[in-house]
């Protein structure tokens, strides 16, 4: 019994609770005995790591047809879900931080920009955003804002008011920018990349993996689409991870296949 692996376990369990011949006292105290070890073990192994999955956090409302929802805040701005109704407008802004943004479901417009699933949008610090809106509503991700704040909040909405729209935004669509191969059925695509973070798209094809890694730096993870392991957590579309400076991840792993969003900072990025 004990050369059985974990899902040969678990199966047995299942059947002996849908089959006419229970297993015997014994086995079934055994099978459940070594099954809570090993979830005490895969516990501490993750410890430190968070998933902010569907059901978790709490929608706030921003303004008629504008809502949000906190996946994390950080010296860096704050992490978090927009979700608009259609013809819904985010106002004008000036950003206190880098401001990443990628649309999750939908398609939103930004002046002339017309952006759509897994377009990626960034604003350096001291730009200026002209009005957000969405036609038929989207979900977006941006990771950078001042939501979460109030006063940092206020004094992105006062900068909006002040001429002069700084550094121009740059933005990243499906068919831009260049996927390099990481490892057998996952490439990459660099986003940004300034002295201090990095930020990238990493697509797993169907049974691809990434072997584990220590973390020199926060890092956070969007799942745009897809599902994936990050050792025994599993992440679904549009769910999100953090990992701090400090933690590990076991090897990552993808059944179904996936596309992610992950974004390095806090120390130097090499």
């Amino acid at each position: 019994m004990n050369d059985l692996n974990d899902d040969e376990e678990i199966n047995m369990l299942i059947a002996a609770e849908i089959s006419e011949t229970p297993l015997p006292g014994t086995v079934r105290q055994g099978l459940r005995q070594r099954l809570s070890e090993r979830l005490d073990d895969s516990q501490r192994r993750h410890a430190g790591l968070l998933t902010v999955r569907h059901r978790d956090g709490v929608w706030s409302e921003l303004k008629a047809g504008v809502q949000s929802k906190i996946l994390r805040e950080g010296h860096g701005g704050s992490s978090v879900l927009i979700r608009l109704t259609p013809g819904a407008t985010l106002p004008v802004h000036r950003h206190r931080h880098l401001e990443e943004g990628i649309v999750l479901s939908g398609r939103m417009q930004m002046g002339e920009l017309d952006l759509g699933v897994a377009d990626y949008h960034v604003s350096t610090p001291g730009s200026r955003h002209a009005r957000i809106t969405s036609r038929d509503g989207c979900l977006t991700y941006l990771r950078g804002t001042s939501l979460g704040n109030t006063v940092g909040l206020v004094i992105e909405l006062l900068g909006g008011l002040v001429p002069g729209a700084g550094e121009a935004p740059l933005s990243i669509t499906g068919k831009d920018g260049q996927w390099q191969p990481l490892a057998n059925g996952v490439e990459e695509k660099r986003l940004w990349r300034d002295g201090k973070q990095v930020s990238r798209f990493i697509r797993f094809a169907p049974g691809s993996s990434l072997a584990g890694h220590r973390h020199e730096q926060d890092e956070e993870t969007m799942v745009i689409e897809g599902e994936i392991f990050f050792g025994d957590l599993l992440a679904r579309s549009h769910e999100f991870h953090f990992a701090p400076a400090g933690t590990h991840h076991e090897t990552l792993f993808s059944d179904t296949g996936a596309l992610i969003f992950v974004h390095q900072g806090g120390q130097a990025a090499s």
